[in-house]
């Protein structure tokens, strides 16, 4: 059975402009909650919260619970290391960070065909396979956003890795750029285990415009966007484990809810998906899922994913969202770099997993904006 796992990327926060600011205490009662209703698993990331992430589970859960109650992942970010001392490095820093003397699930993270370079340079692969062997990591593997070509190159040459992190939802299913299916479909061709990421997309499954709503609540009245969204990943046979970044107390027991009596998907409920698939891709303008990779490249300090946010919110809600999305450019401008600030480096888009041409969208959005 398709287990749901704990995300803490995106945790809740005593300050919404300040995303170092976890609410621990409520953290600790949503990991406590989680934990009681039979869940087990856990999963962070060196970068998360501005390395907060990391020190978060070990106060929440490390420190408060024994080891044989929770599972958890964590990675190496390849992007930061330049020479192959830095793994044992960060790795023993993990370890500490987290609380625990070992990793059930360890990852290199965000693997594309760039930082795959990176990972043949330093032996990043031999690395994760020694410290399995000398006990410090149950199951090895990789978080991955790139091309299904680019993935089954990597998995032929790197075929000792127990799993791969896909990103997977209901609408970059048939992708052309985030290749969900394909790279899924690769992944079992190899053998392995799968791990899903962005089942919700950052969030924008889970509050779906109304019309796209309606769909669901006309066929399941009782059921919420994202539970449609969690169920669609989980129904993949593949599957171990559905990873949600849950930010309060309500989505962790809708969560919940919808994962203690999983049911996978009928032939139905896959049509009343694809309705809602059809009528998103004619009203959403970016496909950004807010994971913040963009941010800390960024010369002009701009807050690209809120600026995506509000812009897709207006575009999709149009008017009645007007006055919310106006004020969101204002604060974020007055916080930050404004929208007509960019560059058009190219940082960002070197490192958004999602492929997207952010200097073109942050183009719309400055045009958006100087209409006002």
């Amino acid at each position: 059975m398709t287990q749901l796992g704990f995300g803490l990327m995106r945790l809740p926060v005593l300050n919404p402009d300040e995303k170092y600011s976890i609410d621990l205490d409520q953290f600790t009662r949503m990991a406590d909650t989680f934990l009681a209703n039979g869940f087990t698993h856990f999963d962070t990331a060196y970068i998360y919260h501005g390395e907060q992430s990391e020190r978060a589970f070990r106060a929440a859960v490390a420190r408060r619970y024994a080891r044989d109650r929770f599972t958890l992942t964590d990675k190496m970010p390849m992007w930061l290391v330049e020479r192959e001392e830095q793994l044992e490095q960060i790795f023993a820093e993990q370890l500490e960070r987290c609380g625990v003397g070992y990793f059930d699930f360890y990852w290199l993270h965000s693997l594309n065909a760039d930082t795959y370079q990176t990972c043949r340079k330093v032996d990043a692969f031999g690395f994760i396979e020694r410290k399995k062997r000398e006990g410090f990591i149950r199951k090895t593997g990789f978080s991955f956003h790139d091309s299904a070509e680019v993935l089954d190159t990597m998995l032929t040459e790197q075929p000792a890795v127990d799993y791969v992190q896909l990103q997977i939802n209901y609408l970059d299913w048939e992708d052309d750029k985030i290749q969900s299916k394909r790279c899924y479909e690769t992944a079992v061709k190899h053998g392995k285990r799968v791990m899903v990421m962005e089942p919700v997309k950052g969030g924008t499954l889970a509050a779906l415009p109304p019309e796209a709503s309606a769909i669901f609540r006309a066929y399941a009245p009782d059921a919420s966007d994202a539970s449609w969204a969690l169920r669609y990943a989980a129904s993949l046979d593949a599957v171990d484990f559905v990873l949600s970044g849950m930010s309060n107390e309500a989505q962790l027991l809708d969560n919940i809810k919808t994962m203690r009596n999983f049911k996978p998907l009928s032939e139905e409920e896959y049509r009343v998906i694809g309705r809602v698939i059809q009528l998103l891709r004619e009203t959403r303008a970016i496909a950004c899922t807010r994971c913040g990779y963009c941010l800390d490249g960024c010369p002009m300090n701009i807050a690209i994913p809120d600026y995506f946010t509000a812009y897709n919110n207006f575009t999709m809600f149009g008017e009645p969202e007007r006055s919310s999305s106006f004020s969101a450019f204002k604060r974020l401008a007055e916080q930050g770099g404004s929208a007509d600030d960019c560059l058009a480096c190219g940082a960002c888009e070197s490192v958004c997993p999602q492929h997207l041409p952010v200097i073109e969208h942050m183009r719309s959005v400055a045009q958006l904006i100087q209409k006002e």
